[in-house]
C-alpha cells in the first residue's frame, strides 16, 4: 500500500515536471514563430483576430516536437533529485527493487506515448488545417498595411505596386501594375487586355477602396496596341485580390487518415496521391507514428542513472547525451524513411530492438548489484 502511494507521488511528479517544460519550450517556440507571423498583418493586410488565431492554432503544431525532449528532461532531473537527496536509497533499503522503479518509469512512457499519439495522429494535422482553412476564407482586413514606401510589394497574384511616400493613408506618385485582371473592368475590352498598368500623383486608402487623383491607366491589349485614359478622379475597389499566401493544406496539415488512404492507394482521387509523393507522405506518417515508439526507450536510458557504478559510461552526462543522441538520430532517420522500404522498417524495428536491449541490461545490472550485496 506504501510502495502505491510512493508511485502515485513519482508519477504526478514525473508529469509535472514534464508539462512545465513542455509548456516552456512551447512558449519560447511560439514567440520565435510569432514574429514570423506578422507578415500576416504587415504584408498581407489580414485582421489582428487572426493573427492571434493563426498562432494558437499553430501551438498545437510546435508543441508535440517537443514532447520526447520534455520528458528526457523531466525524467533525468526526477532521478538526479532524488539520487542527490538520498531518498532512492531509503527505498532500496525499504525492499523497493530498482527494476520495479525501471517499470515505473516504463510504465509512464507508455502514458506519455499515448499523448504523444493522440496529439500527432489526429489533434495537430486538425488544428493545422484549421489554420489554413482560416487564411483562405479570411480577406485581407485593410490594403494600407501592405504599402512600403519606394518599395515594390507583390503581396497579393498578378498586383503589383509602389508609392514614392506614405504619410498616414495619404500616398504621393502611385505605380500600379496589374497582370491578373484584378482591374478588368477599367478597359474598355478587358477580354483583350493582358495588363492593365496605372499611373497617379496622388492618393487614399480607405481600408480596402484606394482613390486616386491625376493619373492614366494603360491598358496594354493582346494586339500590341495599348489604351490610355486619363482621370482626373478614380475609385479602384481591391476587395477582390488575393494574397499570396499559401491557402491550400500542406502535407503536414492533411489528416492522418486520409495519408493512410492515400499510402494504400485507397483515394486515387486526392491530388497528391501519387508515386513521386509518396516520399513525402511516408516520412510525415513516421514521424507521427513511428517516432512517439522511441520514448519509452528514452525511459529505460534514463533508468541507467540507478546503476550504482563510478565508470564513465554510467555519468550522468553521458546517460543523457544517449538519450539526446537518440532523439537527433530520430529527427535525422526519419526525413529518409521515404528513400527506400528498408529504411522505412529499420526505422520501425530500431526502437523494439533498444527496448529489449536496455531492459535486459538492466535487468542484469541490478541481479549483479543484488548478488554483490549478499555475498558482502
Amino acid at each position: 500500500m506504501l510502495q502505491n502511494k510512493i508511485y502515485q507521488n513519482f508519477f504526478i511528479e514525473i508529469i509535472k515536471t514534464f508539462l512545465l517544460i513542455l509548456f516552456g519550450l512551447s512558449l519560447i517556440a511560439l514567440t520565435a514563430r510569432a514574429v514570423s507571423f506578422l507578415d500576416l498583418i504587415v504584408d498581407s493586410g489580414y485582421p489582428v483576430i487572426t493573427y492571434f488565431q493563426y498562432s494558437l492554432l499553430n501551438l498545437f503544431g510546435i508543441a508535440p516536437k517537443f514532447i520526447p525532449l520534455s520528458f528526457l528532461l523531466a525524467l533525468t532531473i526526477f532521478i538526479l533529485r532524488h539520487i542527490q537527496d538520498s531518498e532512492f536509497v531509503i527505498l532500496w533499503t525499504s525492499g523497493v527493487k530498482k527494476i520495479h522503479i525501471t517499470n515505473l518509469f516504463f510504465c509512464i512512457s507508455l502514458f506519455i506515448l499515448f499523448i504523444y499519439l493522440f496529439f500527432s495522429v489526429f489533434l495537430t494535422p486538425l488544428a493545422l488545417n484549421k489554420s489554413r482553412q482560416l487564411l483562405s476564407n479570411e480577406n485581407f482586413n485593410s490594403f494600407l498595411p501592405t504599402i512600403k514606401t519606394q518599395q515594390f510589394s507583390d503581396t497579393f497574384k498578378g498586383f503589383t505596386f509602389i508609392v514614392e511616400k506614405k504619410i498616414d493613408n495619404e500616398l504621393e506618385n502611385i505605380f500600379l501594375n496589374d497582370k491578373g485582371k484584378n482591374l478588368r473592368n477599367l478597359s474598355s475590352n478587358f477580354q483583350e487586355t493582358s495588363e492593365t498598368t496605372i499611373v497617379a500623383e496622388n492618393g487614399i486608402i480607405e481600408k480596402n477602396k484606394m482613390f486616386l487623383f491625376n493619373g492614366q491607366i494603360i491598358s496594354s491589349k493582346k494586339n500590341l496596341k495599348s489604351e490610355i485614359i486619363k482621370f482626373e478622379q478614380l475609385q479602384i475597389n481591391l476587395s477582390d485580390l488575393s494574397t499570396t499566401t499559401i491557402k491550400k493544406p500542406k502535407i503536414q496539415e492533411t489528416s492522418t487518415l486520409k495519408l493512410l488512404n492515400c499510402f494504400l492507394k485507397r483515394e486515387k482521387e486526392i491530388k497528391f496521391c501519387n508515386e513521386q509523393f509518396k516520399k513525402e507522405i511516408l516520412p510525415t506518417l513516421s514521424r507521427r507514428v513511428v517516432i512517439p515508439l522511441y520514448i519509452p526507450v528514452l525511459s529505460l536510458i534514463c533508468g541507467l542513472l540507478l546503476i550504482n557504478s563510478k565508470k564513465i559510461y554510467f555519468n550522468k552526462f553521458i546517460v543523457f547525451f544517449y538519450g539526446f543522441s537518440l532523439l537527433l538520430f530520430t529527427e535525422l532517420a526519419v526525413r529518409y524513411t521515404g528513400l527506400s522500404n528498408l529504411i522505412f522498417i529499420l526505422f520501425i524495428i530500431i526502437p523494439i530492438l533498444l527496448l529489449v536491449f536496455f531492459y535486459f541490461f538492466l535487468l542484469l545490472k541490478f541481479l549483479s548489484e543484488n548478488k554483490s550485496k549478499y555475498i558482502a
